[in-house]
């Protein structure tokens, strides 16, 4: 799929204004000319990145309402999708406080100068979370983090007060779910993502050990 065959499949899916889609484009711009020396996406998505980091990342907006206050994106990385959904709840006039959360100094570096360039009100903390003793706040977003039996222990060692808590799961996250339920008594609800048939939006809304 070409870029402006990506462009225009997000488009089908979000009608967004043309302003949001200027900003989209320079953050992708931002993305592409900062890869070369940092490792911010892998080399066989740069060329995909309307595809399988802005869609991806965007679709999450879905969940999102005003009466959410504040969203955690854990591990953040190059950005995805904490900085998607800064612009996307822009676009949709959701005043919701945006943190993003990254133990890596240079990708923070990276995501402030971002920011700043795109004129996005988002937080960075440069932290590791599995060292914090409780992080607090409403929805949390987890994409590429880390494997679900790592994200479901963190949720319940260093997390509290959640409203929402979105993992992104790949092809392997139905196993996952299967394996984690012998350990976890996990309320969620789960949606196809619209990106790829083989992946999944998990929502858990409650956790506690058997």
């Amino acid at each position: 799929m070409d870029r402006e065959e990506q462009i225009n499949t997000f488009s089908r899916y979000y009608q967004v204004s043309r302003e949001t889609v200027k900003t989209l484009k320079k953050y992708e711009s931002i993305i592409v000319e900062s890869n070369k020396h940092i490792n911010l996406v892998g080399k066989s998505t740069i060329n995909q990145i309307w595809h399988r980091h802005i869609l991806d990342s965007y679709q999450v907006i879905d969940y999102i309402d005003k009466n959410d206050k504040n969203l955690l994106d854990l591990g953040s990385g190059s950005g995805f999708p904490g900085i998607v959904l800064a612009i996307a709840a822009k676009d949709k006039k959701i005043p919701i406080k945006i943190t993003l959360i990254e133990k890596s100094p240079k990708k923070v570096k990276f995501l402030k100068d971002a920011i700043k360039k795109l004129n996005l009100d988002i937080q960075v903390k440069c932290i590791n979370i599995f060292e914090e003793e409780e992080i607090s706040g409403g929805v949390f977003v987890a994409r590429a983090f880390k494997p679900l039996p790592i994200i479901l222990q963190l949720i319940h060692n260093n997390i509290s007060n959640y409203n929402k808590f979105f993992v992104f799961l790949g092809k392997s996250g139905s196993n996952e779910l299967l394996q984690a339920s012998k350990i976890w008594d996990i309320e969620y609800s789960q949606s196809m993502s619209v990106t790829n048939s083989d992946s999944l939006i998990l929502k858990i809304n409650k956790l506690k050990k058997k």
